[in-house]
């Protein structure tokens, strides 16, 4: 058994988590820890977890008397895990961590992160940048494996870096002509309550935000500039829309030369060969929200524009499960030897 530890469980990360590993065969959770609620049952805050999970929620400051785990999934706001991670790793604790802490592997390249946010530019644990592994599992399987420390993706990322790479890896896109349009769930804010997410804002509403600046594109454009061997950038449009989860992104990029669709599903399908949780749909096959909705599937659907010769790459996934937990807990398996789609491999919700 793998003993957990879940820092910031009360939180949508912490839950979502927690939802995984209740039902997961090789798993045990050591303890939850947070900030709020504490002394209070787990099934309190999450009823429907009653019987499932009825632990009592303890004090994040008091963690360090407890028994090392083998695992923690810190479940918390960045700069959090700055503090946290380099003290968990001294008791032989590995460490899973949701934020952007961990995404990077140099100083300079965490300080890029960390300007664009608003933050201390100079990282709190700088000695594990280098150690640490982008926790995206269908580009960095076998390191996550070895890593101590696993950055956790940001959501859009995921979805923009699986839809991208496999064409990006074969040189088929003009570097300078990347489009994303994306559009979240509400959920994507968390959940702390905010005056533009309320109901009344939200319902019947859509709206883009952090055009140009958002956090995610740092971490975007350097795996992609990794994927093609050159450094590029790209346009992103995030928008919020009124549903609760999931996220659908609109790819684009100009072809460098003349390819039929058969030749880039081809592409698609071999570089996601053996990657479980990556579906590349068949052709006249439509992907929708619904079909990902609490899974850890990203499904990919794939069209060319014969005109404008522009490949269209429309990326769907779950940005609660494999934008967050999904990933988390895929990476852990990888992490402890376990079969990869432990705990996992379910459908998605319908409807």
């Amino acid at each position: 058994m793998v003993r957990i530890k879940v820092i910031g469980a009360g939180g949508y990360g912490g839950v979502g988590i927690v939802e995984l590993l209740v039902r997961h065969p090789n798993a045990q959770i050591a303890g939850l820890y947070d900030i709020a609620e504490i002394g209070k049952p787990f099934s309190a805050l999450y009823p429907h977890l009653r019987g499932f999970c009825d632990m009592e929620i303890l004090d994040v400051a008091r963690e360090g008397e407890s028994e090392p785990a083998d695992v923690a999934f810190l479940a918390t706001p960045d700069g959090v895990g700055q503090q946290l991670a380099p003290k968990l790793v001294a008791r032989g604790t590995r460490v899973i961590d949701y934020s952007g802490d961990f995404r990077f592997n140099t100083p300079e390249d965490y300080r890029e992160y960390a300007t664009r946010i608003g933050r201390n530019p100079e990282h709190g644990a700088a000695q594990l940048l280098t150690e640490s592994v982008y926790g995206l599992t269908e580009l960095y399987r076998d390191r996550i494996g070895r890593a101590r420390v696993v950055g956790n993706p940001g959501c859009f990322a995921v979805s923009l870096i699986l839809g991208f790479a496999p064409a990006l890896k074969a040189s088929l896109l003009v570097l300078d002509s990347l489009i994303a349009d994306s559009k979240t769930g509400v959920s994507g804010a968390g959940k702390t309550p905010r005056p533009q997410f309320h109901y009344p804002a939200q319902y019947d509403n859509m709206f883009a935000y952090k055009v140009g600046v958002h956090q995610h594109m740092v971490e975007i454009e350097q795996q992609l500039s990794r994927v093609a061997g050159r450094r590029l950038a790209l346009t992103f449009t995030p928008q919020v829309v009124p549903i609760c989860r999931g996220i659908l992104s609109c790819l684009y990029g100009t072809l460098r030369r003349d390819a039929t669709l058969d030749e880039i599903l081809q592409v698609y399908r071999d570089f996601y060969r053996g990657a479980h949780f990556v579906r590349v749909l068949d052709k006249g096959v439509a992907g929708q929200n619904s079909a990902v909705r609490g899974s850890n599937f990203c499904d990919l659907w794939i069209n060319v524009d014969a005109q404008t010769r522009r490949l269209i790459v429309i990326s769907h996934i779950d940005n609660l499960m494999k934008g967050q937990a999904g990933s988390a807990l895929q990476n852990m398996n990888v992490m402890f030897g376990l079969d990869e789609t432990a705990g996992l491999d379910r459908p998605g919700i319908y409807p």
